[in-house]
């Protein structure tokens, strides 16, 4: 998988984010962050990651204020979202707590730390990882809107889709 960091003070470039998100069609997503005390990853799955903007680089998450995740981009204000694929249902159901047994969703998963520190799952279709630049208040959720400082996608696969409260994959290559 290609992936260019950057700078994180530095948007990435138009080419590496136009390629990163043309591999999401509202696809499962999990975002990631990790704890600004003792440095622990934390991700959930969410479907609402959408673009909002392609120069400058920038994409939202909705994200329940009920949720651990919700602190600590709210505290850290960085975010990463990692797109999943097709063939990824069950890592898209451990993430989303569907998997009881499981205490800690990133026990073996290999990831990398892009520009943020955020962790980046490392057999995700594609990925960005955001800055937060803006938060809205959505009453129960916050709409964080990231900008995006490194982005990076595979050469080939499908997203994993969640429609209707069932995993699909109804997208083709």
């Amino acid at each position: 998988m290609g992936h260019i960091v950057k700078d994180p003070l530095m948007a990435v470039d138009v080419q590496s984010y136009k390629e990163a998100m043309s591999h999401w069609a509202t696809g499962v997503s999990v975002v990631t962050a990790v704890a600004p005390e003792g440095g622990r990853q934390v991700g959930i799955t969410a479907s609402s990651l959408t673009s909002l903007s392609i120069d400058p680089p920038e994409v939202l998450v909705s994200v329940s204020k009920k949720l651990y995740t919700h602190d600590v981009i709210m505290a850290t204000q960085r975010y990463a979202a990692s797109i999943l694929r097709a063939e990824q249902t069950e890592l898209g159901m451990r993430f989303a707590g569907m998997i009881p047994e499981v205490e800690d969703r990133f026990a073996g998963v290999a990831t990398f730390l892009a520009a943020t520190g955020c962790p980046i799952l490392s057999d995700a279709l594609a990925w960005v990882d955001c800055r937060v630049k803006h938060v809205f208040d959505g009453d129960d959720h916050t709409i964080f809107v990231g900008e995006v400082v490194a982005a990076g996608a595979a050469d080939d696969g499908a997203p994993l889709l969640y429609y209707k409260r069932q995993w699909h994959v109804l997208a083709d290559v």
